[in-house]
């Protein structure tokens, strides 16, 4: 892009304003080459980049890039076989684990899954060296000051420094205390020349003996090193020596172990500046409340809400902004001070953002085009010293843009032909336009000049657009009209002034009659637009209350289609557990008879009627079955003594007598009491008003779906003595005093059964055979 381009659309503020998030040294110089690209694709990558940023941002917080210095200086002295100090290699180390750091990093999102366009990519540019980078944290903190652990050695003559230091203080000590403070200026310890010295007053310097190091400005104090430290002093000289020379020897060896590998932490350092740099542009996007641009397939500008990003967020108007899809040049006219330069801005600045990589502040699935070149002649550039007018210069900088432009450029042009007499100034305005037009560029012009209203309106691919004024206020809202070309609106701001209103006429009646037709035009294009954004926006009411609408009608339909899957997932995970809990009985019924068959014990036929009968009981009816399952949510009452509840294993209404725990109750069913789970309840309800409490009455309740005779005749033993326990047992709960067993005559083998069985239950009070009108020895009356 042409930096007439990027300066007066002001790119460098943007850039600016990004530099405020970058930490790296190297980032701020990515920040300063950082240009609008014209290559589609380079311009995608860009953008998928930052897209990356802002996801990580949102979702990690940011890229864990460190503060990093520019290595170029430190690579360049250790290939002319030069040493570095210890910052300059603590500032490689940080490379080397800010690398580490960040290969980890990624490899944590990989393992959360989170989908990344291009840093997976970039990430993978990064070279660990672990070994070296374990090396130099051992050797050097973030300073570059050299580490105890940087070797045995170094920790040793450390070690031997301190406890000289400390035998030092020690000895110095007897001559801060007691009788010795009154030779001395003060009762401290002090150095000169790296040597422990104290104080002494000048009469008494023959007092301590040893070496005078200084002497105090007035006379007065001498600095001496007493005689009995000397040695010591000597010993911790030779020991700082040491230790200086041990450091020089580390930071040597580390600068050889980083000298082969010094190119690839370059490529390192740039790399992180990139992470550091789309760490800043997505931190930026999130600042200006900006969205990803999508480049358009076909070549358009198509911008919803776009605003200028230097303006005050709460004062800027956003407007829509479309160019390309069925003309390529807009001409915008309208009063001064309304929007139009700043419109045309917006649109060239956002142009560029875009196409360096940046996010917009628009709307979502807004639309860039990709130009090769952004073209602009806005503002009075006029030239003293060139001796160029307003016309000149303007006329200077179209000329290049004609030379220039292609197919795929942007042409921004404020005041077009402005700076001359209008009547030439119109003509020479629309030969411009024609001549650009030629090259299929895109073009937005601004203009004052009637006679481009009308070109606008007569030329293809070409449209008129305007800056909105409200008559009313006589101030300009700011928002770009596309389709309609900008009234004038001075007869009326006159009149509203005050201003006479035969001096309003009189200038209108002055206008030519095309004038008055174009005005007449314009004022009835505005009322339509009027007319038709009153109607759209009940429209988009009545809209709005459509889609709540059958927004609800649609989370309505999904609860309950979810619901329903719900209950009948429920159903079926129950009836796997009551099938399991059957087959697991049932076998273990069959697993006894079989282990008595295998001892040779003799199965008792009682034994073999209870196994049947349990057999029996595993079955429950399908109909129960459901309800129990599906109707579960229906019953989930409360259950508390003196409830009427149904016994859903029986079928049968009883009263709660009873609550032995949160799950088990105890009901009395007719003249039984029976425990049962909350599960096999299910509480009536009553449509009476609701008595005074009284005593709990047990009631005797009759079941009309049982008959009061049992017909045994063609079963086989055993399921007719199942049936039969069966039988007597909902005889009881439904409240029978007497019924009849018809077992016929047959072999006499059921008959005989349904004695012993008789005679063994003790709810049984007598039992006979019927008479023989009744069946005779066919059957047997019994009274319960």
């Amino acid at each position: 892009m042409n930096n007439k381009a990027l300066k007066v659309l002001e790119f460098d503020k943007i850039k600016a304003e990004i530099a405020k998030y970058l930490i790296t040294t190297r980032g701020n110089t990515l920040l300063k080459k950082l240009m609008p690209m014209s290559v589609e694709s380079i311009v995608q990558r860009l953008i998928d980049q930052t897209k990356d940023g802002a996801d990580i941002l949102r979702i990690k917080g940011e890229i864990p890039v460190r503060k990093l210095a520019d290595l170029h200086d430190q690579a360049n002295r250790l290939k002319k076989d030069g040493n570095l100090n210890g910052t300059e290699l603590a500032q490689i180390g940080q490379v080397l684990q800010n690398t580490t750091e960040l290969k980890e990093f990624f490899a944590g999102l990989k393992d959360d899954r989170i989908d990344l366009r291009q840093l997976y990519e970039l990430n993978d540019k990064l070279i660990d060296n672990p070994g070296l980078t374990k090396r130099i944290s051992r050797s050097l903190d973030d300073t570059g000051r050299v580490l105890d652990t940087a070797s045995d050695d170094l920790k040793y003559i450390r070690g031997r420094i301190s406890r000289l230091n400390d035998q030092i203080r020690q000895s110095m000590e007897q001559y801060t205390r007691g009788k010795n403070t009154k030779y001395l200026t003060e009762a401290i310890v002090t150095l000169r020349d790296d040597r422990f010295v104290i104080p002494v007053k000048t009469e008494y310097k023959a007092k301590f003996g040893g070496v005078v190091h200084d002497q105090s400005a007035s006379g007065q104090t001498l600095y001496i090193e007493p005689q009995a430290v000397v040695g010591l002093n000597n010993q911790l000289h030779e020991s700082q020596v040491s230790e200086k020379m041990e450091e020089v020897r580390i930071l040597n060896d580390l600068s050889d172990l980083v000298r082969p590998e010094i190119d690839e932490i370059v490529k390192n350092n740039e790399v992180l500046a990139q992470f550091d740099l789309i760490n800043a542009k997505a931190k930026y996007a999130r600042e200006i409340k900006a969205t990803e641009p999508l480049i358009s397939k076909d070549h358009v500008v198509d911008l919803y809400n776009a605003k200028h990003p230097l303006i005050d967020p709460d004062k800027v108007v956003a407007n829509d902004i479309k160019m390309g899809d069925g003309y390529k040049t807009m001409l915008i006219t309208g009063p001064n001070t309304g929007g139009k330069t700043i419109t045309m801005k917006t649109l060239g600045l956002i142009q560029l953002m875009a196409q360096a990589g940046l996010f917009i502040p628009a709307r979502e699935e807004s639309e860039i085009a990709v130009f090769d070149e952004v073209f602009v002649d806005i503002g009075d550039e006029q030239s003293i010293e060139q001796n160029l007018s307003t016309f000149s210069s303007h006329m200077d900088n179209i000329i290049n843009i004609i030379h220039k432009v292609s197919g795929h450029s942007l042409v921004l042009i404020d005041e077009l032909g402005a700076g001359t007499d209008p009547q030439e100034g119109a003509a020479i305005a629309i030969a411009i336009l024609e001549k650009l037009a030629q090259s299929h560029c895109f073009i937005m012009a601004t203009t004052h000049y009637p006679e481009l209203k009308v070109f606008a309106y007569n030329t293809p691919e070409t449209i008129n657009a305007s800056m909105e004024f409200d008559d009313e206020s006589l101030k300009p809202t700011y928002r770009l009209l596309i389709g309609i070309p900008g009234a004038s609106n001075a007869f009326n701001i006159a009149a509203r002034l005050g201003m006479d209103r035969s001096v309003v006429d009189r200038g209108q009646s002055l206008m030519s009659g095309e004038s008055q037709d174009l005005n007449n035009m314009i004022a009835d294009l505005e009322n339509r637009r009027k007319e038709f954004e009153q109607k759209n926006a009940q429209l988009q009411v009545q809209l709005s209350k459509n889609k709540d609408v059958q927004k609800d009608y649609e989370q309505k339909s999904d609860a309950l289609d979810k619901s329903k899957a719900s209950e009948i997932q429920a159903a079926k995970v129950r009836a796997n557990q009551i099938v399991a809990k059957a087959k697991k009985e049932s076998d273990k019924i069959i697993d006894h008879l079989h282990e008595m068959e295998r001892k040779g014990s003799m199965v008792k036929e009682d034994q073999i009627i209870s196994a049947k009968t349990g057999l029996k009981n595993l079955h429950q009816d399908e109909t129960i079955k459901k309800n129990k399952v599906l109707r579960r949510n229906k019953r989930k009452q409360v259950l508390k003594v003196g409830d009427d509840v149904k016994a859903l294993p029986y079928d049968q209404i009883g009263t709660i007598v009873r609550k032995n725990n949160d799950n088990e109750f105890e009901v009395q069913l007719g003249i039984l009491k029976m425990k049962f789970g909350a599960e096999d309840l299910e509480k009536v309800q009553s449509t009476e008003p609701e008595p005074e409490k009284k005593p709990t009455m047990v009631r005797r309740t009759r079941s009309t779906g049982l008959s009061s005779k049992l017909d045994l005749r063609g079963e086989r033993y055993e399921e007719a003595m199942s049936d039969l326990d069966q039988y007597i047992d909902a005889a009881l709960l439904a409240g029978y005093n007497q019924v009849t067993i018809v077992h016929g005559f047959g072999t006499g083998v059921i008959r005989k059964g349904v004695t012993n069985y008789l005679q063994r239950n003790p709810r049984v009070k007598s039992f006979g055979y019927a008479p023989a009108s009744s069946g005779g020895s066919g059957a047997t009356i019994v009274d319960l």
